[in-house]
């Protein structure tokens, strides 16, 4: 798979299946505070992209061997944006999670302490529909008492993204970026298959998130994606966080 892991580093190794990326355009002054130092904010064809995207968690294993009772699957909802770091002569193209939901807390507790992520534990739910090339995908989280959701459907046929194209510069970024306050910068590698992708002829999200992300953050969010895919997934293996 490409930038395959190094397995003496690999923490975690699960499947990813059955994402929504919900893809939306900003004002790069929205997400600057949010940049870890020594990465660089990143843009597609002059435009920077937020992006809300949900998926499961699968067959989940600790060292890519030990199982864990009862946190084997699981949905995550994370809100994320993108960003890149040279390293020599490699452009390494990571992103960087604004806040990852998850309804396990013990996942919560142990992503926040071996990445620095700010990830939050919530009750979700998901709901799948798969019928020949129609796919529905629904995920959904509570927050003080209410519901919130993202929804995608589409009938297309799955595709490999074009080189240089818009869906492969939202799904194909390998490296993840953290910084909790003013400590330093992490830095993780995230090897799996590049995915195909299916277009969304719907897409949406409904729900009040300003106590989540902020009152900006959450204005983007009540208007329509500029742009909306669904990915069946894959393998994945997730090495430990390294200080850069």
């Amino acid at each position: 798979m490409p930038g395959s892991a190094n397995r003496a580093k690999i923490f975690l190794s699960a499947e990813w299946r059955d994402l929504i990326f919900l893809n939306y355009i900003v004002d790069p002054s929205l997400l600057l505070p949010f940049v870890p130092p020594g990465t660089t904010l990143g843009s597609f064809q002059g435009k920077t992209y937020l992006s809300l995207v949900g998926f499961r968690f699968c067959k989940t294993k600790l060292r890519g061997k030990i199982a864990v009772p009862f946190h084997g699957e699981f949905e995550e909802v994370n809100l994320r944006f993108y960003v890149h770091r040279e390293v020599g002569n490699e452009l390494r193209r990571g992103v960087v999670f604004i806040k990852e939901i998850v309804p396990k807390p013990a996942i919560a507790l142990s992503a926040r302490w071996v990445y620095g992520e700010n990830y939050v534990s919530l009750p979700m739910k998901h709901n799948l529909v798969s019928q020949g090339d129609k796919r529905e995908v629904e995920y959904s989280w509570k927050h003080r008492g209410n519901w919130s959701q993202l929804f995608a459907s589409s009938s297309s046929t799955s595709f490999a993204p074009a080189q240089s194209s818009l869906e492969q510069y939202i799904t194909e970024h390998y490296w993840g970026y953290s910084r909790q306050k003013s400590g330093p910068t992490f830095e993780y590698h995230v090897a799996h298959v590049p995915w195909n992708v299916r277009i969304a002829s719907e897409a949406r999200f409904d729900g009040s998130v300003t106590a989540l992300y902020g009152p900006a953050l959450a204005r983007v969010l009540s208007i329509p994606p500029q742009s909306a895919y669904i990915a069946d997934g894959s393998s994945v293996e997730v090495q430990s966080a390294e200080e850069i």
